[in-house]
């Protein structure tokens, strides 16, 4: 994954489960508790909620500030039974009735809540955890369908309605944490020690206590109450830092005329010209976005200097571009307002506090990990400069004084590539059409795990570029078993946020109350990429096709999850594991067979030729030295922030993020792949903060499993892959991620493989 933004989790809303390379949000279950420390998910704000007389439970205020329809006609408020699959009725779905359909569901589950409170017999397992479990279903569905829309879809409308919401939701998930006598219920069933539940259950029990702690259910009246102001107030700057962003990306533009597109690929040509016909341009007019699928290309490929240090300049300033989306200042009081959430939890930092329920345990373990690699990679770095500068000298091309330049890198890096293995990633792209990468994919998944894909055309989508496909797999009895409905989101749009994406409209589980149809049991997962969409057929780079791949990796760790509880179905695992499943899955586009089946030339439908893949193979560790030192250098820098144990009043992010880069030895002409500014996994959810580094601890782990099938002489070894979809893909939560390591693999983790992988091997630190 290093490199790109893959799990992309922005604070769109509070508590949704969704994944991503730039967000958006992943915590546990939605309509209980979150997994990763400072969650937003809190109470309600009093004028909207107050506790009913009767029961304790709190009702809706009439003609409060919510109510804006009538539930009559609300769609998100009737059945979906008449839906396909019961999926959201998208057709009809308006930004204007998400609010009423929040209060309703905020009721419901509230009362669902205190209906587990008001039970006269002793807290067990059952009428406690496995209805806790099953709490705030409609408030689940909801909040599930109003993240997705904000990332995939967020009109001016759903903006403003997101930014109202957000801070109601966060107190509203403070309130059921601190609803009398619901924690009380929860430790007495963990105090009980019950031998007699299963492991999956014990595990449940363990994940919902340490939730409630994590959420402050020990502290007392005034802390509970400061613990929710800080909540809801990091809800809401999320939210606005990742707005922010998104509004730089939609407005900037870079206006050009056909000789300004000079060097860049027919596919770069086109697809800038369709941005340009999007955004209603003159007729010879070219238009380059911030968006990364337009950049990129346009960094690697454009022989125009000024040009590319233009655009290079105002992406590396996204966030910064107006004073009116200033996001450096939303970052530090995000900053300050962690720390106070860590000292209340006992701790020094947010660091600490965040590595505590990571499989890294502590600051220390992640620091030793990145360490070895920053300065394996700073010295792979320093020499791929030296080649990029004699290759300059070679060809003529003055740099001037200050030498290569970060908008330089990209653009020498592909002449090099050229020059030294004769391997032109722009030949490849012919062959690696979206649709037959996609092919690609599907094909992967049935020979791993067996699931077959049926495209629904007749399903309306939010959007016309969106496709809906049934997944099956042969049952004992040979019959077909639906395994989960799988929607494909992959051009680049306006009101779309920028990278790519796993995320869930319905997560697996079994936990179903009585009488409910056990279709609402089958997993609804969506898979966001941003490709830019051109006349013709959509052509691929490499780096492209490898994240399609990667967020179908996290795709089938929702469609296969197999947990009975929906807390610990599917990606709702720690941090640090959460990328094994999607990285491991990129290791198979590599491989011969699938390329050579599956790459074949849009046009005439030839396969690759063998040639260009040996071609590939030969540069593949080219330039990993700049690729690693953009991702290492962000998950220091974060590491680095969240360690801090005082902010001045003063503190000055900008200055901080030089002081430290220099202090490591940045080398020059390489920037941080995500500055502060911009710095959507920090900043735009609280799941990454002090975890950015995951992506790289999950990279040792899937280098390592990935061997195992290499081990076998058949990538596609039948047994490793039962094994891998078991303890992989399948298990979830419901066992220790260092536990379902050493279940696969018989042994803990082993670095070599990474560093193998990366071409690091033979480089000192």
């Amino acid at each position: 994954m290093i490199g790109r933004c893959k799990y992309a989790l922005q604070a769109l809303l509070v508590s949704s489960r969704s994944i991503s390379s730039q967000s958006f949000l992943q915590s546990s279950t939605l309509h209980h508790t979150a997994v990763f420390a400072g969650s937003n998910r809190n109470r309600v704000i009093a004028s909207v909620i107050r506790p009913s007389a009767r029961t304790g439970a709190s009702s809706i205020a009439v003609a409060t500030a919510i109510a804006s329809t009538s539930s009559i006609t609300n769609p998100l408020l009737q059945t979906w039974s008449s839906e396909p699959f019961h999926l959201p009725p998208f057709e009809r779905i308006q930004p204007s009735h998400f609010k009423e359909a929040f209060a309703k569901g905020m009721e419901e589950h509230l009362t669902d809540l205190q209906t587990i409170v008001d039970e006269d017999k002793p807290p067990t397992f059952e009428n406690t955890i496995a209805a806790y479990d099953r709490a705030g279903g409609l408030l689940s569905k909801i909040k599930l369908v109003f993240s997705n829309m904000c990332a995939s879809l967020n009109t001016d409308e759903l903006k403003i309605v997101q930014t109202e919401i957000v801070p109601i939701l966060s107190r509203h998930s403070s309130r059921t944490y601190a609803l009398p006598g619901l924690f009380e219920k929860i430790d007495a069933v963990y105090q009980a020690n019950n031998k007699t539940l299963t492991p999956e259950q014990t595990r449940l029990v363990e994940r919902f206590h340490i939730d409630f702690n994590k959420q402050g259910a020990n502290f007392d009246a005034a802390q509970k109450k400061e613990y929710a102001d800080i909540s809801a107030k990091l809800a809401s700057l999320s939210t606005e830092f990742a707005q922010n962003v998104m509004k730089d990306e939609e407005t900037f533009e870079i206006v050009l005329s056909k000789g300004d597109m000079a060097g860049c690929p027919d596919s770069l040509v086109e697809a800038s010209k369709q941005a340009a016909i999007e955004r209603n341009k003159g007729e010879k007019d070219y238009v380059i976005t911030l968006s990364r699928s337009l950049v990129e290309p346009f960094l690697t490929y454009s022989s125009r200097r000024d040009l590319r240090e233009k655009a290079w300049m105002e992406w590396s300033r996204r966030g910064e571009l107006s004073e009116d989306r200033a996001n450096l200042p939303i970052a530090v009081e995000v900053l300050k307002l962690r720390k106070r959430q860590a000292e209340m939890h006992g701790c020094k930092s947010f660091a600490e506090y965040q590595c505590k329920d990571m499989m890294a345990k502590t600051p220390e373990n992640v620091m030793e990990l990145l360490e070895n690699v920053w300065e394996r990679a700073k010295n792979c770095a320093e020499k791929e400069r030296e080649a990029l500068e004699s290759h300059c000298v070679e060809i003529g091309d003055d740099l001037g004084e200050e030498g290569l330049e970060p908008w330089d890198w990209r653009y020498y890096a592909e002449k090099v590539r050229i020059a030294k293995y004769d391997f032109d990633e722009s030949t490849l792209r012919p062959y690696l059409s979206l649709d037959k990468v996609t092919e690609a994919v599907m094909a992967v998944s049935n020979k791993l795990f067996g699931l077959r894909y049926v495209k629904r055309d007749d399903i309306v989508s939010y959007h016309p570029d969106v496709d809906t496909y049934e997944v099956y797999e042969t049952a004992q009895d040979g019959s077909d078993k639906l395994v989960a409905i799988f929607v494909h989101d992959n051009y680049a749009r306006k009101n779309k946020s920028s990278g790519a994406w796993m995320s869930e409209y319905r997560a697996q589980t079994k936990n179903l109350a009585p009488g409910i149809d056990a279709v609402e049991g089958i997993p609804v997962i969506s898979n966001n990429n941003n490709f830019a969409k051109g006349s013709g057929p959509t052509l691929l780079s490499f780096d492209d096709a490898n994240t399609l791949f990667h967020e179908m990796g996290h795709g089938h760790h929702g469609m296969l999850s197999d947990a009975t509880y929906g807390r610990l179905a599917g990606t709702n695992v720690l941090t640090d594991f959460v990328e094994l499943p999607s990285q491991l899955l990129e290791h198979w586009l590599n491989q011969p067979e699938v390329l050579k089946d599956y790459a074949r030339h849009f046009e005439t439908n030839e396969p690759v030729p063998d040639e260009l893949l040996e071609k590939l193979n030969a540069a593949k560790s080219f330039n990993q030295g700049f690729g690693t030192i953009e991702y290492t250098s962000c998950a220091l820098l974060d590491m680095a922030l969240h360690q801090v144990e005082n902010y001045d009043d003063d503190f000055d992010i900008s200055k901080f993020e030089q002081e430290e880069l220099a202090r490591l030895g940045m080398p020059k002409g390489i920037i941080m792949r995500h500055r502060p500014a911009h710095f959507m996994h920090l900043f735009a959810s609280t799941q990454y903060a002090a975890g950015y580094y995951v992506y790289l601890w999950a990279e040792v782990l899937d280098a390592d499993v990935f061997a195992a099938f290499k081990e076998t002489g058949n990538v596609f070894d039948e047994e490793t892959a039962k094994k891998a979809r078991k303890f992989i893909y399948s298990s979830g939560n419901t066992v220790a991620p260092d536990e379902l390591f050493r279940l696969f693999r018989g042994r803990d983790p082993d670095i070599k493989y990474m560093l193998e992988k990366k071409g690091l091997t033979g480089i000192t630190k």
